[in-house]
């Protein structure tokens, strides 16, 4: 064959390690690609389900909450209503206003009423609905009506806040002398209960004959006088005609101006006496206990809604029954955000008159027309202020009103960490080709398969699979070195196991023992925890007889009465917020304001010990023992610390502890006693008769008091 016959040679312009190399930079590009945006899809996805089941299930809690309120109100009232008490005294006002009535009215006095409300009611009314009015629309009619507010408003010596504790004007009339037999009992069952204030109101007439706390609806005709529209009126008329115990009315917050305009609900129960209505007991209700619940005593990041997120209530056309987040962290902003969002000018002028946006700020949205509609539902919606969040909603299960609950978050906060993510996969990702390129000309002239394994399996390991396993299909330093990778998981899944099972336990029992913030102290290294509180509230109970009581009775029955009984207790503490300390025997120590301060300690602990004694008197009944619990109480500064180190203990010390256990040990079976400080707190709050001076050992004589239950 001549040189021209020779076939002409192709330069090989792609050798082998050419396209293993290749292969292995695009393998290497895919699976970063792939790895980085599968990653980021599902942690996405993973993030917004998990904020969408955090908003939902702090929506259902607070639902619940406001859902259990109107449910122990209605309870209360209707209980209430069918008590000998109230019906006795809905016939004796009744009876003793129809006499007023018919009593001539010295022009004085009502010339006196008519200055009162020139001076001290009338321009806020004006002011509130920013218009004059004509002041006789407003006025008392009837002798009865202007003759009880002048005697339990206009000449009440008590400021506005306090005119509910004057019992007797001292008129000498027989409505007084009444009103003198059933107020204290009144008043003090609307403060247990919880009662902005409670009336009466007569089913004939549709006078309100009785009022707890003397607003200036007192002795007026729902019927013909000034509020004869509010919802206390409506109210009132749905329940004189309906002569079944059974029945409570409720009728939605709406501004009241004889409480300075404010949100206001009414629930009402008649009140049967022989099968017939002869009046209406009516519970005024306040916003302010369902904004507490819904906000959280405003404390919006601990309970995880970080810097933007919130859950509101909205009524019958999205109107809010519960203040925006914004408008109690930072005023101007609310109205700046009001105003941009387009907001009538007529809503935010309503909101600066009353000063609040309850009832007057509207929020209509996708969210809140489904929750008004009676659906649940998630997604991301327009916020309030005209921003995408994401939120949960759905309606709340309250008879007579139609509220729907919203929980959201705005989605640039919910979504912060998988921007990050997004950034640092990029910046993973870059990081990760360039290594690839790096190594590729080596793997490409080595046998991959083994090594592609062992990759394989380290990711799988590193992404949480625990189990990832790699066939050893070589005995040289690979083979090695898979089968080392193999023990090094079995171990390590192994460790982990038990290191996740012996914190579990030790978590549980350090949180058994100790307050959670005392408790991440110590998890963080504290050795010696001992802080001084300024003020705080301690009380100790202690069953009288216990021991004689149980002398007779085994063992494990009297651990079982006494484990119920306590039990109750510490789940009421848990409500109230009250920090249990020890368990003595028969004894009970609780305190409030530490580890975490609170403003209402004094309160919180004299509730608690009210909700002792009852849970005290109900223990027994229902284990036909005769048992009577006696509790002290005292406020002031303590030492709060953490003693031993096998046996933790968390205990207070100080002149308060000891004063306290005095007040217990001093005290009166089925009786709470207090000290001067608790009584100084809480004397407008609670009624408290004094008991003078008693021994106290150690200090001599110290001066006391008993709370009237």
């Amino acid at each position: 064959m001549s040189v021209a016959e020779r076939p002409v040679q192709t330069p090989i312009r792609w050798g082998l390690a050419a396209k293993l190399f290749a292969i292995l930079i695009l393998l290497g590009a895919i699976a970063v690609l792939v790895t980085g945006g599968l990653g980021y899809v599902r942690a996405r996805d993973a993030l917004e389900a998990t904020i969408y089941n955090q908003l939902t299930a702090a929506r259902q809690a607070k639902a619940r909450q406001v859902e259990t309120y109107f449910r122990s109100i209605r309870n209360d009232l209707r209980l209430l209503a069918s008590s000998k008490m109230v019906i006795d005294a809905t016939r004796g006002f009744h009876t003793t206003f129809g006499e007023l009535e018919q009593k001539p009215l010295p022009d004085e006095m009502r010339r006196a009423v008519e200055e009162w409300y020139r001076v001290n009611y009338l321009p806020n009314v004006e002011r509130l609905l920013g218009k004059e009015i004509t002041k006789a629309d407003y006025m008392p009619s009837g002798n009865a009506a202007t003759y009880l507010q002048y005697q339990y408003i206009a000449a009440n010596p008590q400021p506005a806040a306090q005119r509910k504790l004057m019992d007797d004007p001292g008129d000498g009339s027989a409505y007084s002398a009444l009103h003198a037999l059933y107020q204290p009992l009144l008043r003090n069952a609307a403060s247990t209960i919880g009662f902005f204030d409670m009336m009466l109101a007569d089913s004939a007439s549709g006078r309100i004959t009785y009022g707890m706390i003397k607003e200036v609806d007192l002795g007026t005709s729902l019927r013909s006088g000034p509020y004869r529209q509010s919802n206390l009126a409506a109210a009132v008329a749905r329940c004189a005609s309906t002569p079944d115990p059974s029945t409570t009315c409720l009728e939605d917050f709406a501004p009241y101006m004889p409480s300075d305009g404010q949100p206001i609900a009414f629930m009402a129960a008649p009140v049967i006496d022989r099968g017939t209505v002869i009046g209406v007991l009516i519970a005024q209700l306040s916003i302010a206990e369902i904004d507490r619940v819904v906000t959280g005593d405003r404390r919006w990041r601990q309970e995880g809604f970080g810097a933007t997120g919130e859950a509101y209530l909205v009524g019958p056309n999205a109107f809010v029954r519960s203040g925006p987040r914004l408008f109690y962290e930072n005023r101007d902003a609310y109205f700046a955000e009001l105003q941009a969002s387009g907001a009538p000018a007529a809503e935010i002028d309503a909101i600066r008159r009353y000063g609040s946006p309850v009832l007057h700020q509207q929020i209509d949205s996708q969210a809140t027309r489904a929750a008004l509609a009676g659906i649940d539902g998630i997604g991301q919606v327009t916020g309030n202020y005209g921003r995408p969040t994401l939120a949960s909603w759905g309606p709340l299960a309250i008879s007579g009103v139609t509220w729907g609950i919203v929980a959201k978050i705005e989605t640039t906060e919910a979504f912060a960490p998988i921007y990050r993510l997004q950034r640092d996969l990029a910046i993973v990702g870059a990081v990760a080709l360039v290594v690839v390129i790096a190594i590729g000309a080596w793997l490409s002239r080595s046998m991959l398969g083994p090594l592609r394994e062992l990759t394989a399996g380290v990711r799988r390991f590193a992404a949480g699979d625990y189990a990832a396993h790699v066939p050893v299909r070589t005995h040289d330093e690979i083979g090695q070195l898979v089968t080392a990778f193999n023990g090094m998981i079995d171990e390590l899944r192994d460790k982990n196991t038990l290191i996740e099972t012996k914190n579990r336990e030790n978590e549980e029992l350090l949180l058994n023992v100790l307050p959670a913030p005392i408790a991440n102290r110590l998890r963080g290294g504290e050795q010696r925890i001992a802080d001084g509180f300024a003020e705080v509230t301690v009380a100790f109970a202690d069953l009288v007889g216990f021991t004689a009581l149980t002398s007779d009775m085994p063992p494990q029955a009297v651990v079982t009465l006494l484990n119920g009984l306590f039990t109750r207790f510490d789940m009421a503490a848990s409500e109230i917020g009250i920090e249990k300390i020890k368990t003595v025997g028969d004894a009970y120590m609780a305190v409030c304001g530490l580890p975490e301060p609170v403003e209402n300690h004094a309160e919180r602990m004299v509730r608690m010990a009210i909700r002792m004694v009852h849970i005290t008197r109900e223990h027994a009944l229902e284990n036909h023992v005769v048992m009577k619990l006696r509790v002290g109480i005292n406020s002031g500064p303590v030492v709060a610390g953490v003693i031993g180190r096998s046996k933790y203990i968390y205990d207070l010390w100080g002149d308060t502890v000891n004063l306290a256990s005095r007040m217990e040990s001093g005290g009166v079976p089925d009786g709470i006693q207090v000290t001067r400080p608790v009584y100084e707190r809480l004397k407008d709050e609670f009624v408290f008769e004094p008991r003078g001076f008693i021994e106290v050992k150690g200090k001599g004589e110290v001066e006391a008091w008993l709370l009237r239950l």
